[in-house]
C-alpha cells in the first residue's frame, strides 16, 4: 500500500530546529522478509522499536521516518516520529538509501528545518546501542569527523575466487598467523552512518571527509535480512529481556518515579461481582516493584485525576503518597515536586492516556505502558514492553533500579 499524498502540512514554527536529526528509511516492500519494517520482534514492528530507541539517544533532538507505506506511517507517527511520504520512484528495490534521505532533507529544508547533523539509521537493526550512537552523534557535532559510523572488528579470513582457485583476500594463504598476531580488521553494521548534513548533500554519499568508526559489540552488530535473522532475533532478545541488556529497554536513571493509576497499576477495567459491587484488579509484581523501589529509598507518587477510594486505598497498602481527584495534574506535579525538592527531569512519569501527555511533556523520564494511548506515546521517551495493570509499574521499577545497579530482592510481605 502506498502513500498518495498523507505528508502533514507542518510549518517550521510548530517544531524548533533540530540540530541533531535520525532519519530511518523505512519503505512498505522487501524481498527477503515480507513487509519487513513492521515485522514484530518482542511484540513490537521494527519500525517502531527502531523510532523509540533513537529516541531515546543522547544528542538526537528529531526522528523523521521516510516511507511510502501508510501503515508504517502511522505506527512511526503514534511513537513520535515526524514521517515524509516517500515517492514511488525512490522507494523500490533498487532505489538506494541515499536517495530517500537527500529526499528526505530536501522536505526537511523546504520546511525550514534542515539539521545541522544527520543520523542515517536502519529500522532492520534491531539492537543499536543508544551509547555507540550517542558517541558518534557527538564526534561529528564537536567537529572530530565528517562522518561516524558502527563497526564490529573482526579477525576472519577472507577468500574469493581467483583463475586458479580461491584466493586469500585479507591473509597470507601460506603463512598462517594465530588470531592475536593479526591486526583486526572492522566490517560495517549498518546499523547507523552519522554525518554532517552539509557534506552529504554536497557529495551525495555518505563517506566523505574525515571518517571515525564507532566499534559496537558483534552481538549487537545483527540485521534482519532473512526469516532466520528474525528467528535469531527472538531468541536473542528474550535472552536480553532475562537479563536486562535489551538496547531498546536500558535503565532509566531517575530519582522519582510518579504514576497514573487507571490503566497503569490496573488494566483500565472494572470487575461486579455478584452483589453488583464494583472493584479493580491490580498487578501483584506491580506492588513488588513498588516495594522495590521503596526500599531502594526511591519516591513514588501515584497522581490521579479518579475520586475513587479504591486509589487511596492501594496508595496506603503499598506506602506511598497518592494525589487523587485533581483535574490540573500538571499543576499538581509541580507543586508537589517543589514541596519535595524535586526537579522535574528527574521524575519518570508513568501515563497512560491523553490526560498524561501534559506531565509526560514535562519530565525527564515520560513512560508509557505497551497499551498506552497514541496521544500519549507519542511524547514518551519510553514504551514499556508491559501493558498496564499486566506488569508495566514493576518493569519501570527494575529499569530505575537497573541505573543505578541497587536493584534490591524482596522477601517481604506480599505487598500485591
Amino acid at each position: 500500500m502506498t502513500v498518495e499524498s498523507h505528508t502533514e502540512p507542518v510549518r517550521a514554527t510548530e517544531r524548533p530546529l533540530a540540530d541533531v536529526c535520525a532519519i530511518i528509511p523505512a519503505r512498505g516492500g522487501s524481498k527477503g522478509v515480507l513487509r519487513k519494517n513492521l515485522r514484530p520482534l518482542g511484540g513490537e514492528p521494527l519500525v517502531t522499536r527502531a523510532v523509540r530507541t533513537v529516541r531515546g539517544t543522547a544528542g538526537v533532538d528529531e526522528v523523521v521516518v521516510s516511507t511510502d507505506d501508510v501503515e508504517i506511517a502511522y505506527a512511526s507517527r503514534a511513537v513520535g516520529a515526524w514521517v515524509i511520504d516517500r515517492p514511488a520512484h525512490i522507494a523500490g528495490d533498487t532505489a538506494s538509501s541515499e536517495s530517500a534521505l537527500q529526499h528526505a532533507l530536501a522536505e526537511l529544508a523546504h520546511r525550514g528545518a534542515l539539521p545541522r547533523v544527520v543520523a542515517f539509521v536502519q529500522a532492520t537493526s534491531p539492537f543499536i546501542d543508544t551509547a555507540a550512537l550517542a558517541r558518534a552523534v557527538e564526534l561529528v557535532q564537536q567537529d572530530t569527523a565528517d562522518v561516524a559510523f558502527s563497526v564490529v572488528r573482526t579477525h576472519v579470513h577472507l577468500w574469493e575466487h581467483g583463475a586458479d582457485g580461491p584466493v586469500g583476500v585479507n591473509h597470507e594463504v601460506g603463512r598462517r598467523l594465530r588470531r592475536q598476531d593479526r591486526a583486526p580488521q572492522f566490517c560495517e553494521t549498518g546499523a547507523f552512518y552519522v554525518m554532517r548534513t552539509e557534506g552529504f548533500l554536497e557529495h551525495g554519499h555518505r563517506f566523505f571527509g574525515r571518517v571515525e568508526m564507532v566499534e559496537v559489540d558483534p552481538g549487537d552488530a545483527i540485521e534482519i535480512d532473512s526469516e532466520d535473522d528474525l528467528r535469531l532475533a527472538e531468541e536473542l532478545l528474550v535472552r536480553r529481556a532475562a537479563d536486562g541488556t535489551d538496547t531498546a529497554s536500558g535503565p532509566i536513571p531517575a530519582r522519582v518515579v510518579v504514576t497514573d493509576f487507571d490503566g497503569v497499576h490496573t488494566d483500565d477495567s472494572v470487575r461486579v461481582d455478584q452483589h453488583g459491587v464494583e472493584s479493580v484488579v491490580v498487578s501483584r509484581s506491580d506492588g513488588l516493584g513498588v516495594a522495590q523501589l521503596r526500599r531502594a529509598g526511591r519516591e513514588v507518587l501515584i497522581l490521579s485525576t479518579e475520586t475513587n477510594p479504591v486509589v487511596q486505598a492501594r496508595a496506603e497498602k503499598l506506602g506511598v503518597e497518592a494525589i487523587t481527584g485533581c483535574s490540573d495534574k500538571l499543576s499538581a506535579l509541580r507543586d508537589w515536586a517543589r514541596d519535595h525538592g524535586v526537579g522535574l527531569h528527574d521524575i519518570a512519569y508513568l501515563g497512560n492516556d491523553v490526560n498524561d501527555v501534559e506531565c509526560l511533556a514535562a519530565v525527564g523520564w515520560p513512560v508509557v505502558p505497551a497499551d498506552a494511548h497514541p496521544a500519549s506515546r507519542v511524547v514518551a521517551r519510553h514504551v514499556l514492553r508491559h501493558a498496564g495493570g499486566h506488569g508495566a509499574v514493576r518493569e519501570l521499577a527494575d529499569r530505575v533500579l537497573a541505573s543505578t545497579h541497587d536493584r534490591t530482592t524482596w522477601e517481604g510481605p506480599d505487598h500485591g
